[in-house]
């Protein structure tokens, strides 16, 4: 699928869920969030349907997302179902981690090929405090059965929030020296309910090349990853910057997004939707709905403007 601005759309995240067993402070404001009802969720039967139709429209790499994708009912059944879709090259996950020792075999005997882990410390203390009641030990626990049922490479997304893990940047770093782990630092995006408490916390991702100098940039395997990758010398990982604040992406933007309640976003930081669950469910040409959605999709964001989308992380997915 083209878009008019001759960018080659091939990338499809589907948030299964906007429920979460953790409460991270940038995620969801201090009283919660309100549950989509359950009849508004997408089936596990229509997000492969879906999953379907958007491979036969030349996407080839989905990522499932949350909330957390592995509190859903069905996860197995699922990740099975699409990782058969013929067509299909990539298939990932992002997870918090806190099922995944549980869940890592499994998921790879299905058809997974690799996950993203959301950590944004490796202080005990602080991973309770920030996620509200986490126990970092199962996410650890987590990454060593993910490495080794062979869910790699691994991917660690660390957000950079000021005043917590500013400090934690080079022990990150120094998690790439003689692991193949990548750890991708990511801005802190004011989104949601949440965007008040983000915008008190952003720091911008210019402070890792400050604080770890050896950090060398190198060239990019894929120009439409939104992230900038750097290496420490001799290291087996990549650190890599993702700056949707301080410096966009959008000019080799690939991806959509399904939201948990049926609803395909063109743009993270747009409030632009259009519905997919309605028309499936009567049975409508979803195929041209979707082909015209994305010639639609906008250049760019504009964050810088203050437009901050209303929608929670929760139902969109990371």
């Amino acid at each position: 699928m083209i878009d008019s601005y001759g960018r080659n759309i091939n990338y499809l995240r589907i948030s299964i869920t906007d429920l979460c067993n953790l409460r991270c402070r940038y995620c969801m404001p201090e009283k919660g969030i309100e549950k989509i009802p359950h009849n508004e969720i997408l089936r596990l039967e229509e997000i492969e349907e879906l999953a379907r139709i958007f491979v036969s429209l030349g996407v080839n790499k989905i990522r499932i997302t949350g909330g957390e994708p592995l509190i859903r009912k069905g996860i197995l059944n699922l990740i099975e179902n699409i990782g058969r879709i013929e067509g299909l090259k990539d298939f990932a996950m992002t997870t918090n981690g806190i099922f995944l020792k549980k869940y890592a075999r499994n998921l790879k005997n299905a058809g997974l090929n690799r996950v993203n882990i959301s950590l944004d410390t490796l202080n005990e203390k602080k991973y309770r405090d920030i996620t509200k009641g986490g126990d970092i030990k199962e996410v650890l626990e987590g990454i060593e059965e993910a490495k080794k049922v062979g869910l790699t490479p691994i991917k660690l997304n660390v957000v950079l929030i000021g005043g917590l893990n500013e400090d934690e940047i080079k022990d990150f770093v120094n998690l790439t020296k003689n692991e193949n782990i990548d750890v991708r630092f990511i801005e802190l995006m004011p989104i949601g309910q949440a965007k008040d408490w983000s915008l008190d916390k952003f720091i911008s991702n210019k402070i890792v090349l400050e604080k770890v100098k050896e950090l060398k940039e190198i060239i990019k395997e894929d120009i439409s990853s939104p992230a900038r990758y750097y290496k420490l010398p001799n290291s087996k990982g990549k650190v890599g910057l993702i700056n949707p604040i301080s410096c966009k992406f959008c000019d080799n933007c690939n991806r959509i997004r399904l939201t948990a309640d049926g609803k395909i976003k063109t743009c993270l930081h747009s409030n632009a939707e259009i519905d997919l669950r309605i028309p499936l469910r009567m049975g409508e040409d979803l195929r041209k709905i979707i082909t015209e959605v994305v010639i639609n999709k906008p250049k760019e964001h504009n964050l810088e403007n203050g437009e901050y989308i209303e929608r929670n992380m929760t139902t969109i997915g990371g």
